[in-house]
């Protein structure tokens, strides 16, 4: 699918990598983009989420926070209006009460991906990875990071480089999305990594946020 007018610029370079690389790993069962929120980093996920096109998908990390039920319901409601599947950070409380489409682990927390498979078998299942120890298994994707630097958590590590992470992507056995520091001006240098999409926090709430 091509992103229709209306779209910036970096919106139409971020999409069009993603939905590329998806095809490369032969992976279109699963969305090509994926949008990771933060409540400091994004406040009003849902706008963004209502711009995707159909088949991305939104990673709801709620962290805690106090309203996340309430966050999240505005955030099931535009990703159903857009065609668009919603995801939920390791809660699983809260992914079951916002009949979310699956789940996303933290690395340290990616051991409960047999459990959760046996409980919600139709769930789109992913980890984060960040390559400095085997790669969780049992899983319908990894995301690794950070291929680029950049901002939020994923500061404090060294960008691993497009080859250094297309070296980890072959050994897995699972699809791999690229996240960390990914924007419209460096995507199309991933179309040799591996990658089965993108995943981002900033660039793509920039990208998606409204009229070109």
């Amino acid at each position: 699918m091509t992103l229709p007018d209306g779209y910036s610029d970096a919106a139409h370079a971020l999409w069009d990598a993603a939905t590329a690389l998806n095809r490369r790993a032969g992976a279109v069962s699963l969305p090509p983009l994926l949008f990771f929120t933060d409540p400091a980093r994004t406040p009003r996920p849902w706008e963004t989420a209502a711009r995707l096109p159909p088949g991305a998908a939104v990673v709801f990390r709620a962290f805690g926070r106090p309203d996340a039920l309430e966050i999240g319901r505005r955030l099931r409601a535009a990703t159903r209006r857009a065609g668009v599947r919603l995801l939920v950070g390791l809660d699983m409380d809260l992914a079951q009460a916002l009949e979310a489409d699956g789940l996303h682990l933290p690395e340290t927390s990616a051991d409960r991906a047999p459990a959760v498979r046996v409980a919600r078998p139709g769930w789109l299942l992913t980890a984060a990875w960040h390559g400095a120890t085997p790669a969780p298994q049992r899983l319908d994707a990894l995301v690794l990071s950070p291929v680029f630097p950049a901002g939020g958590a994923s500061a404090a590590r060294a960008a691993l480089g497009p080859d250094r992470f297309r070296d980890l992507a072959a050994r897995t056995g699972t699809p791999v999305y690229a996240l960390g520091g990914i924007d419209g001006d460096n995507a199309e240098g991933l179309m040799r990594s591996g990658a089965c999409g993108l995943a981002g926090i900033a660039a793509i709430q920039s990208a998606f946020a409204g009229d070109a």
